[in-house]
């Protein structure tokens, strides 16, 4: 008798690298994140990653990090949570989940807090350091949003687009 595949991804992998393919939209020369919220029932409700606003010629604004900020990308471009959030289809997102590469700014934090996101799973908090970072946090906390940090067994997956 066959026997099931053992090597098959959790959920929260499963998710996660639908944020990092989502991630590969993302015109940004130095920085990708991408984002998938699911509710309670493991659906996708929501996708997004970062970019400029609809409309907005992204040959026209800057992809600088340095000068000042109306010459830099920061003034512009809307991150992959809060696209994510704006692009959902579902209604409520109360009980939900973000996935999301990189943990969220202090920013995007007071998105996903007023959407009623209950959970943040992420891959990396290589800014745990920042103000901005310590800032979110502390939102966060206060609401009771829960912060898992995702360790995947696998880094790398292979996916042929071949029938």
């Amino acid at each position: 008798m066959l026997k099931k595949r053992e090597d098959y991804i959790s959920w929260d992998e499963y998710f996660m690298w639908i944020a990092m393919l989502s991630a590969h939209r993302s015109k940004d020369p130095n920085t990708q994140v991408g984002a998938c919220i699911v509710n309670e029932k493991n659906r996708i409700v929501g996708i997004g990653y970062n970019w400029f606003p609809r409309g907005c010629d992204d040959d026209t604004f800057p992809w600088d990090r340095e000068w000042k900020l109306p010459d830099t990308k920061y003034a512009y471009v809307v991150h992959a949570e809060a696209n994510a959030i704006l692009n959902s289809w579902w209604r409520n997102l109360e009980w939900t989940k973000i996935y999301v590469a990189l943990f969220p700014c202090n920013e995007c934090a007071k998105l996903i807090i007023q959407a009623g996101i209950k959970e943040i799973v992420y891959l990396s908090d290589k800014y745990d350091w920042t103000d901005i970072n310590i800032a979110s946090k502390k939102m966060l906390n206060s609401a009771w949003i829960k912060l898992t940090k995702l360790d995947v067994k696998d880094k790398e997956i292979l996916i042929k687009l071949e029938a």
